[in-house]
């Protein structure tokens, strides 16, 4: 009789403790749609915002006296500062526009629907229609392009449209990075037609 009781409390015990353990895997996690974000607001905003990029011909020492060139200037209707965050933005989210000067001066023109500027990696994000315009009439048209300010180079990996008026060719195609005035340009695909003019000697 005693051995039977011991069996039974022993059976009586495996069922409780896998009962708690059955219940204790419950989730009780409350989601608040794909998780609550912390919110972030900026520590400033501007209208009517102007930046100017300027730059001296020569490295300058300390009391070193030279004159700076105009290398670009972005302009936008509103600007909000986020720059006091661990990673430091600023976002234009009514549009912008970027004048880019060459070393003749010439100007070519990126506006978009949007942007983000990182400071720290002197790198834009221009998003949503956007289209730049050399002075010579050249137009890159594509979703989203990247213009690294410390290399004076564009890049994007979406489709774009590049018009050259001068060849009388447009190409169609995905991903492309340039310099600043198109002397190099490299397009990774491309498709469609496109007209090439050829030299023909006699």
């Amino acid at each position: 009789m005693v051995i039977t009781i011991g069996y039974n409390l022993k059976s009586i015990a495996r069922a409780i403790f896998g009962a708690m353990l059955f219940f204790s895997c419950t989730d009780n996690y409350k989601r608040v749609g794909d998780e609550a974000l912390p919110l972030v607001f900026p520590q400033g905003v501007a209208e009517n915002f102007t930046l100017t990029y300027t730059e001296s011909r020569r490295s300058l020492e300390n009391e070193d006296i030279d004159t700076t060139s105009v290398i670009s200037v972005l302009r936008a209707p509103v600007t909000e500062n986020f720059e006091n965050l661990e990673f430091p933005y600023r976002t234009f989210p009514e549009g912008l526009v970027v004048d880019i000067y060459d070393e003749r001066n010439n100007k070519s023109v990126i506006r978009a629907d949007y942007g983000i500027r990182y400071p720290t990696t002197n790198l834009i994000d221009l998003q949503g229609n956007v289209i730049l315009e050399t002075h010579d009439g050249k137009m890159l048209e594509t979703p989203q392009l990247y213009y690294d300010h410390t290399i004076k180079w564009a890049f994007t990996q979406n489709k774009f449209k590049y018009t050259n008026p001068e060849e009388g060719t447009i190409m169609d195609g995905e991903g492309m990075d340039f310099n600043k005035d198109f002397s190099f340009l490299n397009a990774h695909k491309t498709y469609g037609l496109m007209a090439i003019k050829e030299d023909i000697n006699d």
